[in-house]
Formats: structure tokens, C-alpha cells, sequence
């Protein structure tokens, strides 16, 4: 029930961020936050790992509009998010950077309906560090880096569904190094 409450205070958090800062920023007559997501993951999926930890995985995403200084890293949106475990194992809060493409629009010149995101950061999370009990990963560190990457299909040209895997771990950095990855279900809200 303890996660149950977290994901929707998240989720009202995030809510509350959009109403306060998705609106149009005076000076630039642009929206400051580009995209909203939210998705459901399976928790520590088999891929890059074992599976240990059981559960679903709630995640929420805020991704900006990439600033000026950026395009000389091909203008990466700027994001925000936490996977919170609803069975009270491993969550996370994340930040980093997101590339996105239309490949099907660069190699052919179609309607950029299909999109491909990568994203590259850091994580901190609620896990075990050195030694954990059955059932449970340690991790090695309370912060770890954040990877991803996502497949999706643009519904209309606001809203989204996509394939969504990520991935934490210290790579290799520290003693232990479980790792996690997730994968799901995500839908985008564009502003």
C-alpha cells in the first residue's frame, strides 16, 4: 500500500510540475516541458542481468525542450523521472539526456509516425549497496548510471505509444554490480 500512495503522489506531483511549467514561458513563448510519460514496466526483466526482484514498476517522465546550448550535442530533450516498484522492491529517480529520431522519415521520407529515443544519465535509488537478503540485488551504489531506449508509434501528433527497456548499474565501479533493467509499456502526452 506504502508504494501504491508513493506512485500516486508521484503522479500528482508530476501533474502539478505540467499545470505549473508546461504553460507557455513568457520570455520565449514556448513550452518549457516538451513531453509527459507514463508507463508500466516488468521489474528486473532478464536482459543485461538476472532476475531477482519481482513486481511491476510504475514510471513517470518529464521530458524539457532541449535549450540552445544543447545543439551541440544534436539537441537532447533534458528529462526527469522515477520507476517506483509496486511490490516494495527497487525504485529509482532519474535524470539525463534523450536523443530522438524518425528513422523511417530520415532513410525514406515518410510521415515521422515511428520514433526511436536513447537516453544517457544518472540514477539514485531505495536498493541495497553491499549485501542484500534473498530476493533482493545489491547494487553497489545508491547512485548509478541510466540508460534506455525506446520504439514508438506516434498515434496523433500529441500523444504516443512506445516500447520502453532501461537499464541502472555502477558499471562496474563499485564492489557489487547487480544491476536492473526494466521493460514495459509507455504512453506520451506532448505539449
Amino acid at each position: 500500500m506504502r508504494v501504491v500512495s508513493s506512485a500516486v503522489r508521484a503522479v500528482a506531483a508530476v501533474a502539478l510540475f505540467v499545470g505549473l511549467f508546461g504553460g507557455r514561458a513568457a520570455a520565449q513563448q514556448q513550452n518549457l516541458v516538451s513531453e509527459v510519460k507514463i508507463g508500466v514496466l516488468a521489474h528486473d526483466v532478464v536482459f543485461l542481468g538476472d532476475h531477482v526482484e519481482n513486481g511491476s514498476d510504475v514510471n513517470v517522465e518529464i521530458l524539457f525542450n532541449s535549450p540552445p546550448p544543447l545543439s551541440i550535442l544534436g539537441s537532447p530533450r533534458p528529462h526527469i523521472g522515477g520507476t517506483v516498484n509496486t511490490a516494495g522492491n527497487t525504485s529509482d529517480g532519474y535524470f539525463g539526456l534523450t536523443w530522438g529520431v524518425h528513422p523511417l522519415q530520415s532513410l525514406f521520407g515518410v510521415a515521422p509516425a515511428v520514433f526511436l529515443n536513447g537516453s544517457l544519465g544518472g540514477a539514485v535509488n531505495d536498493g541495497y549497496i553491499d549485501s542484500a537478503p534473498p530476493g533482493r540485488k545489491a547494487l553497489g551504489s545508491p547512485v548509478l548510471f541510466h540508460l534506455s531506449t525506446e520504439l514508438g508509434w506516434e498515434l496523433t501528433p500529441l500523444v504516443n505509444v512506445s516500447a520502453y527497456l532501461e537499464h541502472m548499474s555502477n558499471a562496474d565501479l563499485a564492489a557489487r554490480n547487480a544491476g536492473i533493467t526494466s521493460a514495459g509499456a509507455r504512453l506520451g502526452f506532448k505539449f
